[in-house]
């Protein structure tokens, strides 16, 4: 078009702003209006206007067709023409033969400093960022009530899928001391096993943990994937990934990357409070255990110590009779068996205060190394041990902790066989604290029977009791730390106790 045939640059401005922009007098007559009204209107079905023309002139209230927004309208020129309020603003929804759209009206006022002259409303497409809102407030609500995993993942992906048009995504969790993630949920990714996923998208996960931020990657064999970091106060969590439906507009794109990352703190949230839920349940479940527990022990060391009495003064009353003195024998062991249980239930039931100080946790494995030397040597079993580069400082109460080591300790050279090597591994995590394994070549625990291994009364050895291990993760628990187990014929069964770092006094 030739310079002279331009339209004012007034008009050149309304003409490129989105949808509609009015200028209205004091009297609500509209004075000035962009030419994408027309395209707006016959799109939204506004009655009776269908060109800018027949905009000009006309009074502002006669533009909206319901009660509430001229209500809105009087409200809006009111308030700006009293100078009360600098701008006015709300929503409208807009009805269209193929979809419900959502609408935001902006008000503000033509001042010169003197005086109010006018009035510039200014219509924007919000249905976009209204839909993103919802979905929002829907994920939030519903992660709020959910306080068990399972619970979580069924409404992220409920919510998520819902608020972004997607083929599937999976969440994975870093393990906080060696950053190796494991995708703990999937939905989608069919043709794909977690182990593949958790190769292809590993450096997607660290550099959207490294930067915070959401990232995106796009090839023609996977797609459009978005990914968003998991991040609490706390710290980092690990990650989601998004498998997205094609999006062709930039804006829409970036909409779905800040409801993607808003989840993402809703979900990491949710994560972090099932955990705290479960590990509550878990303790009170212990205490529970342990009050019954204390209470039959209490109960049965009285009768153990009669039926003990009885059977050593039958011994010495027997005399020469083998049948009797084989058979007292046999009494007097069953009720050394059941006062090692009733210590063992009392010990768990309860237990001591923890006296938490700063220490060095391998001082406690110096001490238990050395005091079951014998026992070691007894089955010609070597220790190999790998210490950390530097001292741990953690808070922990050296008695106690030290009765989780011996007993792991006893455990494994049981289970280990005779000749063989033990291997002792401690290590400083990337956030400070102490990690241990302890790992034996023995045979490998079923998979069935490894989720039950810190059960109260469950054992796998003859004449165990099914304690030790249950008051291991008890103390553990009151240290804060963690205690687990894992066994694979490749590496044999492995114990790994956690301790979180503290600052050295």
């Amino acid at each position: 078009m030739p310079p002279d045939e331009q339209p004012p640059f007034e008009r050149r401005l309304l003409d490129a702003l989105p949808l509609t922009v009015w200028s209205v007098d004091l009297d609500g007559r509209i004075t000035a209006a962009n030419s994408a009204w027309s395209k707006f209107a016959t799109d939204n079905g506004a009655p009776g206007i269908a060109t800018e023309a027949a905009v000009l002139g006309r009074s502002v209230f006669d533009s909206v067709s319901d009660d509430f927004s001229r209500d809105q309208i009087r409200r809006a020129m009111t308030l700006l023409r009293d100078r009360r309020v600098p701008v006015v603003r709300w929503e409208f929804p807009c009805s269209s033969p193929n979809e419900e759209r959502v609408f935001l009206m902006h008000v503000t006022a033509i001042d010169d400093g003197r005086h109010v002259s006018g009035f510039v409303f200014s219509t924007v497409d919000i249905t976009a960022s209204h839909r993103s809102r919802e979905a929002l407030i829907n994920t939030g609500i519903a992660l709020a009530e959910a306080i068990s995993l399972d619970r979580v993942y069924e409404q992220v992906a409920q919510q998520l899928l819902r608020a972004v048009p997607s083929t599937g995504f999976v969440i994975a969790l870093a393990d906080d001391d060696t950053a190796e993630f494991r995708i703990t949920h999937r939905q989608g990714y069919d043709a794909h096993t977690s182990r593949q996923l958790e190769t292809r998208l590993l450096r997607t996960w660290l550099d959207a943990l490294a930067t915070g931020n959401v990232t995106r990657q796009s090839s023609a064999t996977v797609g459009l994937e978005i990914t968003a970091p998991l991040v609490t106060t706390e710290g980092v969590l690990g990650a989601i990934t998004l498998s997205a439906e094609p999006i062709d507009s930039e804006q829409v794109l970036e909409e779905a990357e800040r409801v993607l990352a808003v989840i993402a703190a809703q979900t990491a949230v949710a994560i972090e409070r099932a955990w705290l839920v479960r590990r509550v349940e878990s303790k009170r479940r212990l205490e529970a255990i342990g009050e019954v527990a204390a209470g039959v022990a209490h109960e049965l060391r009285n009768p153990l110590f009669g039926i003990s009495s009885a059977a050593q003064l039958l011994q010495f009353r027997a005399g020469d009779d083998p049948v009797v003195e084989k058979n007292v024998g046999r009494i007097l062991r069953e009720v050394e068996r059941l006062n090692r249980m009733v210590t063992s239930l009392l010990d768990f039931g309860r237990p001591n205060a923890a006296h938490l100080m700063p220490a060095d946790p391998e001082v406690v494995w110096d001490d238990i190394l050395d005091a079951e030397r014998a026992r070691l040597e007894s089955r010609q079993l070597a220790i190999r041990r790998v210490r950390p580069d530097h001292p741990v400082r953690s808070l922990i109460d050296l008695e106690q902790l030290g009765q989780v080591c011996r007993n792991i300790l006893v455990n494994a050279c049981d289970a280990a066989p005779d000749g063989s090597e033990l291997v002792l591994t401690s290590q400083v995590s990337p956030v400070g604290g102490w990690r241990c394994r302890l790992s034996n070549g023995g045979p490998v625990i079923p998979p069935d029977v490894l989720p039950h291994v810190f059960e109260f009364f469950f054992s796998t050895k003859a004449g165990g009791t099914g304690i030790g291990l249950a008051l291991c993760q008890r103390i553990m628990d009151e240290h804060g730390g963690t205690i687990g187990i894992d066994s694979t014929p490749e590496h044999g069964t492995t114990l790994t106790l956690t301790l979180p770092p503290t600052a050295a006094t």
